[in-house]
């Protein structure tokens, strides 16, 4: 018998932290045969991590532009708000569920009191386990469908999240996917299915405005109503700095040219966003209202009408793309 084991090749596939105990066992249970033609072979559990760190997406932010034909005379009005630091959560409509850090204890050796939830293919949330567990260490994350979800990235901590116990990650696709996590020393471990869904571009748009009017009335100023006479040229605006990511179009004219103010006067103003700091609706204004300069555009009490422009595209360098024009007409 000794001498079938030695000519014996073992075919396995085994995390690292089993090898010992493998071996350890066929020293032990000399006696039981193992079929030939069999190999030892030892895979990683992180097999499918991206990479040890995010991919940078993050587009820095223009400073804004403005125009009028006649000087503007008015108190600006400027209101800074704190920067937020907990996890960003979607606040949009819909019967989407969405991913939350449990108050309630989950149980002995689990991750998640949720069995499934839903995110958007922006991924306007990281993957968090619950918010009751800490000290979890280090943990291995793995998908079941890399056609939706490919692998992780550490958490995106610019947005709120921690390291220890999310991870952001790489979307490809739309669907669904089993998100296993654990730790290394076995103590937990869970799954959950995760459903990516395409953006409600519509919605989200109608959100920008919303939340750029609950901010002016913080501020004590008027709410904006729709552009509907720019509306187009804030969606061509997001679509041309996917290529030219300026106030200055790709054709070489100026922002304003794509809806002019009409020769009886008038103002206009644009901000632009891209990046994993405009994955949202709450992420982009968020983003805005941090920077005086664009703070100041969505706080100018002469503007009294607003359309927004949004594009995602997952093969592009930034792949959220937002667009705000600001008008008096």
């Amino acid at each position: 018998m000794v001498s079938m084991l030695k000519q014996t090749r073992i075919h396995l596939l085994l995390s690292l932290n089993a090898v010992a105990i493998v071996i350890a066992g066929i020293v032990i249970a000399g006696a039981i045969w193992i079929p030939k033609e069999t190999t030892l072979h030892v895979v990683s559990e992180r097999s499918d991590d991206v990479e040890a760190t995010e991919e940078s997406q993050d587009a820095e932010l223009l400073d804004p532009a403005t125009d009028y034909l006649e000087e503007p005379v008015h108190e600006e009005v400027v209101r800074a708000v704190q920067k937020s630091t907990g996890t960003m959560r979607r606040t949009s409509g819909g019967s989407f569920s969405m991913m939350t850090l449990s108050t309630d204890p989950v149980p002995s050796g689990e991750l998640w009191n949720e069995t499934n939830f839903t995110i958007y293919q922006t991924a306007e949330q990281d993957i968090c386990v619950s918010g009751t567990l800490a000290n979890l260490g280090d943990m291995y994350w793995q998908t079941s469908n890399p056609g939706v979800v490919e692998g992780f990235y550490q958490a995106r901590t610019n947005l709120g999240y921690s390291n220890e116990r999310c991870r952001f990650p790489k979307i490809v696709g739309t669907g669904t996917t089993t998100i296993t996590a654990g730790t290394y020393d076995g103590s937990r471990r869970d799954t959950i299915e995760l459903t990516i869904a395409a953006v409600p571009v519509a919605e989200w748009k109608q959100e920008i405005l919303n939340l750029v009017n609950k901010e002016r009335a913080k501020a004590g100023l008027a709410s904006l109503s729709w552009a509907s006479t720019c509306e187009g040229a804030a969606q061509t605006r997001a679509l041309e700095i996917m290529s030219v990511y300026s106030h200055t179009r790709p054709d070489g004219s100026e922002w304003k040219t794509a809806c002019p103010i009409p020769e009886g006067g008038g103002y206009a103003g644009e901000n632009l966003a891209g990046g994993i700091s405009a994955v949202s609706p709450p992420t982009v204004v968020a983003s805005w209202m941090n920077s005086p300069e664009h703070r100041a555009n969505i706080l100018n009490a002469n503007y009294t009408k607003l359309a927004v422009g949004f594009v995602y595209d997952a093969n592009s360098q930034y792949k959220t793309y937002w667009s705000q024009y600001f008008t008096t007409y």
